[in-house]
């Protein structure tokens, strides 16, 4: 990625927090990603770390109408994905879509309650409502509006080697071009 196209992130990221009432926290530990495909447009996020903790982590998020984050697991952590302004879909499967059938059946959460839904099904969801991804459960997401906040509370955070890609041609950090001064260090650059 260009570091101008990381600096137009972050700008649109604040004016957009700041839009939906999000305070940020002095000193906030940035992450923009193209997920190594060079291809932010359509695959790549913008987030924040609010809280790194051994027991757990908070984030906050900014994707883009069509801007996938694309299918992935985590084999130890556990995550509410929040819609906190927008609109947002997520693609979930019981495994690996590749070995698993479309449509089996399993259960997660939703808004805290435990609902049955099929491998492929796409849940859709409005501000103020929820998913509980258990490890293991692959799942994909992107914004049905212009904008999407999005909210991450989850067990710890190991972005280096908890973060399993359907497609392996994915990284979880961008390489940089510089074509101008940063505005923020990244995680990626500590």
């Amino acid at each position: 990625m260009k570091r101008s196209e990381i600096n137009a992130a972050i700008r649109l990221a604040q004016e957009t927090f700041a839009r939906h009432g999000w305070a940020l926290p002095p000193n906030p530990r940035w992450d923009v990603t193209d997920l190594g495909l060079g291809r932010f447009n359509e695959s790549g996020l913008v987030l924040i770390n609010l809280a790194e903790e051994p027991e757990y982590c908070e984030k906050l998020m900014l994707s883009c109408r069509d801007q996938v984050t694309p299918m992935h697991c985590h084999r130890k952590k556990k995550e509410d994905i929040i819609c906190r302004a927008g609109k947002l879909a997520c693609e979930v499967w019981a495994g690996h879509p590749e070995k698993t059938e479309k449509g089996a059946r399993f259960t997660m959460k939703r808004n805290g309650e435990p609902v049955e839904v099929a491998s492929g099904d796409i849940l859709r969801l409005e501000a103020g409502e929820r998913v509980t991804l258990e490890p293991g459960v692959y799942h994909a997401f992107w914004a049905e509006t212009d904008t999407c906040v999005i909210g991450e509370v989850s067990t710890a955070n190991d972005d280096l080697h908890d973060n399993f890609f359907v497609d392996p041609d994915i990284g979880r950090f961008p390489g940089i071009e510089e074509d101008e001064p940063a505005l923020v260090r990244l995680v990626s650059e500590n």
